[in-house]
């Protein structure tokens, strides 16, 4: 599909009954009645215009790392593999750089270090693409997104036009973006716009990077040794979705109040939190999971992984039911036990 130019070869190249088993990070074995792999932008245009299936529901994946298929998908299923970055422009303090949608984030967050730009070091290793990225608002190690996104752009497949969105306008939080809102179902991440600082400084707030550095002898880290320090320390905690099933971190973090947070640590001494700019307090979901006795226990063939509570995996024919319901007697226990909601970070289908 990459050569696609018009319409009519657009829509030939689709497959019905098309498999979804290599497009998502948990091997669902489910089916969309169409789908296809979106190598171009002009193909994608021709696509999302043409009136043979404007009709059926849609669904935009680029690596399937973030979702969870509990049933087959009627409607038309694109894969995103559009490629390709570029520096654009550079200032006095800052590098302006450009990807593509389908680019894999972890191979970008490596190119960008290659060409001597740093700033994206500390999401190392985040599974999928870089268009889901903004999605996700993604962010790891002291470090979100939002923080490094200068604009991005954009399908509206409504009125078949290309625009661009800055930070504010994608109306960023914690985990979370316009595209899960407004847009989800209205814009498609075309390419994404970075602004990376020349005046770098490290962070290493977080206390196992810090760690791992301090045992290592680096007290000045570069941005190389920190990415290549979380890339290790991902490595250790999270299992490699080619090997186990899993989508990372399936809950969020939940964010309380100070009041909330005094009545939780009276009865929990140790519960492990992080202030926040604004005054709340983001407890460790993994951790409350885990004293809920969740951390390794299997439901059949899905189970919470057994070094890290956050993540569920499938440990071979589960369903995206099961994985689901997996998730939510264990949101029921950390609700009974810390009154707490715990928000499920895939989106599920």
């Amino acid at each position: 599909m990459c050569q696609l130019t018009n319409a009519e070869p657009a829509f030939n190249a689709l497959q019905a009954n098309y498999s979804l088993r290599d497009h998502n990070t948990f091997g669902f074995d489910v089916r969309a009645r169409l789908g296809g792999t979106i190598c171009s932008e002009v193909a994608l245009i021709a696509l999302c215009a043409d009136q043979r299936i404007a009709n059926l529901p849609r669904l935009v994946l680029g690596a399937g790392s973030n979702v969870v298929l509990t049933r087959d998908f009627d409607g038309l299923v694109l894969v995103i593999k559009l490629r390709g970055k570029r520096i654009l422009a550079q200032t006095d303090d800052s590098y302006i750089v450009e990807v593509a949608a389908g680019e894999r984030w972890h191979d970008f967050v490596d190119w960008t270090l290659q060409q001597g730009m740093a700033g994206l070091e500390n999401l190392a290793l985040i599974p999928g693409t870089v268009g889901a990225a903004p999605v996700q608002n993604i962010g790891a190690y002291g470090l979100e997104l939002v923080e490094r996104l200068e604009r991005l752009r954009s399908l509206d497949i409504v009125e078949g036009r290309i625009i661009d969105l800055d930070a504010q306008a994608c109306a960023f939080g914690y985990r979370d973006s316009i595209f899960k809102h407004a847009a989800r179902d209205r814009l498609i991440i075309l390419s994404v716009v970075f602004r990376l600082p020349k005046r770098w400084q490290a962070c290493v707030t977080y206390a196992d990077l810090a760690s791992w550095l301090s045992s290592r002898g680096i007290h000045k880290p570069t941005a190389r040794q920190i990415f290549g320090a979380i890339t290790e320390i991902r490595r250790e905690k999270l299992p490699n979705p080619m090997m186990l099933g899993n989508a990372g971190s399936f809950f969020k973090n939940p964010l309380v109040d100070i009041k909330k947070f005094s009545e939780l640590r009276a009865k929990e001494p140790n519960i492990v939190f992080y202030t926040q700019h604004n005054g709340r307090i983001k407890l460790a979901a993994g951790w409350m999971i885990d004293r809920c006795g969740w951390k390794g226990r299997s439901i059949g063939p899905s189970a919470v992984h057994e070094r890290q509570a956050l993540v569920l995996v499938n440990r071979g024919g589960a369903t995206g039911k099961q994985i689901l319901a997996l998730a939510l007697a264990i949101r029921a226990d950390v609700r009974q036990r810390f009154g707490v909601e715990l928000d499920i970070e895939p989106r599920i289908i």
